[in-house]
C-alpha cells in the first residue's frame, strides 16, 4: 500500500468510527476535537513508514503540539454542552431521521477529505530521505509557526476568560488580540499552517503543496470560519454590528 493509501485508509476508519459515534450520542460536534488529529495521524504514520530524521522530529514536534493543544481546548470547551448551533442547524435542516447518514458524507468524510489534502505539506516533509538536515526554510518556518501559535492559543484563552465571566454576558470581546482582528484564533491557525509549509520548500516539488495553506486559509475566512461566525454574531448580538466597523476580519490591525 502507498503512504498516500495508507494515510487515506486511516482517515477514512478514524472518521467512520467518530461518525458512528455521533449517530449513538446525536452529536456531529464531536468531530471538531478531532480535527487536528486526523493530521497527527497522518504525521506519524507518514514518519513511522519512513523513517525520522533532525528535520521530521523537528517538525512532528510542531505538528504534535498544535494537534494536542487544539483536541485538548476543543474537547474540553465542548464537554458537558449540547450539539454545537451550526450542526444542529443541519440536523433540523435535513430532519433527524435522515441526518443520521447524511452527517456521514457531509461532516465526517468531508472533513477527512479536507484533512487528507491539506496535510499534504505533512506527507512530503515526513517523507524525506535521510539525512534531511534542517535548513534555513526549516528555523523560518518554525518562526512563523511560533508565531502563530502563540497567537491562536493567546486568543483562545482571552476568549475563554471573557466567556467565564458572567458580567460580561451578552456583551463583544473588543480587548486582547481581539482588539486588532475579530478572529484572532483562526488567524493564528492560518498562521502557523503556513509556517509548516515552509518546511517543506526544502524537498523536491515541496512547493506544489502551496494549495494546501490556500485552501485552509480560504476555508477559516470564507466558508466555516469568519464569514459563518460573524453573521451568526451579528444576528445575536447588538453591538457586533459596531464591532465589525472598527476592527478588522481577519489580518491584525490597529483598531480605528
Amino acid at each position: 500500500m502507498t503512504l498516500l493509501a495508507s494515510n487515506a485508509v486511516g482517515i477514512l476508519a478514524i472518521a467512520v468510527v467518530l461518525w458512528l459515534a455521533s449517530v449513538r450520542l446525536r452529536d456531529a460536534s464531536i468531530v471538531d476535537p478531532w480535527w487536528s488529529i486526523l493530521f497527527l495521524f497522518v504525521g506519524c504514520n507518514t514518519a513511522l513508514r519512513t523513517g525520522l530524521t533532525g528535520s521530521k522530529c523537528l517538525f512532528l514536534g510542531l505538528l504534535s503540539l498544535w494537534s494536542l493543544r487544539l483536541f485538548t481546548h476543543l474537547w474540553l470547551r465542548a464537554r458537558g454542552k449540547p450539539e454545537d448551533p451550526r450542526y444542529a442547524a443541519f440536523r433540523v435542516k435535513y430532519g433527524p431521521e435522515r441526518y443520521w447518514w447524511v452527517s456521514l458524507f457531509q461532516v465526517f468524510l468531508l472533513q477527512g477529505l479536507l484533512a487528507l489534502a491539506i496535510s499534504a505539506p505533512v506527507q512530503v516533509v515526513l517523507s524525506a530521505a535521510a539525512p534531511d538536515p534542517i535548513s534555513p526554510s526549516d528555523w523560518l518556518g518554525t518562526a512563523v509557526f511560533a508565531i502563530g501559535f502563540a497567537f491562536e492559543a493567546v486568543a483562545d484563552a482571552q476568549l475563554q476568560r471573557f466567556r467565564r465571566d458572567p458580567s460580561r454576558r451578552g456583551t463583544v470581546l473588543d480587548t486582547g488580540l481581539w482588539a486588532w482582528t475579530r478572529h484572532p484564533n483562526y488567524f493564528g491557525e492560518a498562521l502557523l499552517w503556513w509556517g509548516l509549509w515552509l518546511h517543506a520548500l526544502d524537498q523536491p516539488w515541496g512547493w506544489a503543496t502551496l494549495p494546501a495553506p490556500v485552501l485552509l486559509t480560504f476555508l477559516l475566512v470564507r466558508v466555516s470560519g469568519v464569514a459563518m461566525l460573524d453573521d451568526l454574531l451579528r444576528r445575536t448580538k447588538p453591538r457586533y454590528a459596531d464591532y465589525i466597523a472598527r476592527t478588522s476580519a481577519f489580518l491584525p490591525r490597529r483598531p480605528s
